[in-house]
């Protein structure tokens, strides 16, 4: 197994300089990570930084919150993918899930999507504030809306991944959308354990520590 082609390389804190944004996308094409993950503002620069080699990149949208307008989140990530991003992680609307306002949720998805084309697509559900229907349902109105991931967590919320919830997302999902774990994902144990629970990328800013079995 190539346990470095399913991590997302990620450095998503607010304080994040130019220097450090740099430092990820050099480690990530030294480990031959699959994607670097960074903030909007990091965007341009991290293309640059990764030049030509086989690392993606990937923007986060609506964070860590996902309570933006929808129009905020299309034009985000159109600028993105201007940009030189290859994949878009979107956080859902987690208070119209709750609301149970389901069509507001899906075409906040989708919009999203329409936007970027064929750019990657990955919906971040914040799995710590939601039980196990409202996951169920956040990954059925995310694969209609034409997402190509669904995303555990932002690291920003009062939890991370878990395997139940992996769990759940899978039996949901019924194989017709990928499964990107976040959120707490430290050493190479626990990463062999949820890409065993089934999940196709981890996001993690412990890639080194993962790839070298710390």
């Amino acid at each position: 197994m190539e346990i470095q082609r399913y991590v997302d390389h990620t450095l998503l804190k607010p304080t994040a300089t130019i220097n450090e944004i740099q430092q990820l996308c050099e480690e990530a094409v030294a480990h031959n990570f699959y994607a670097v993950c960074v903030n909007g503002c990091h965007v341009a620069p991290a293309k640059e930084f990764i030049h030509d080699s086989p690392v993606k990149l990937a923007a986060v949208i609506g964070f860590p919150l996902g309570a933006m307008t929808t129009e905020a989140k299309v034009c985000e990530a159109r600028q993105c993918v201007s940009q030189g991003a290859d994949e878009i992680d979107m956080v859902l609307n987690l208070g119209h899930l709750k609301a149970q306002d389901y069509m507001k949720v899906e075409s906040d998805i989708k919009a999203v999507k329409d936007a970027i084309g064929d750019a990657c697509l990955k919906v971040i559900f914040e799995t710590c504030f939601l039980d196990e229907f409202e996951i169920q349902v956040a990954t059925r109105l995310s694969i209609s809306a034409g997402a190509d991931y669904i995303k555990t967590s932002t690291g920003f919320g009062t939890g991370g991944a878990t395997l139940k919830d992996v769990e759940t997302m899978k039996r949901a999902a019924e194989g017709k959308v990928k499964i990107k774990a976040s959120g707490g994902i430290r050493d190479q144990k626990t990463a062999l354990a949820y890409i065993e629970a089934g999940v196709d990328r981890i996001g993690t800013s412990s890639g080194i520590k993962i790839v070298q079995g710390v």
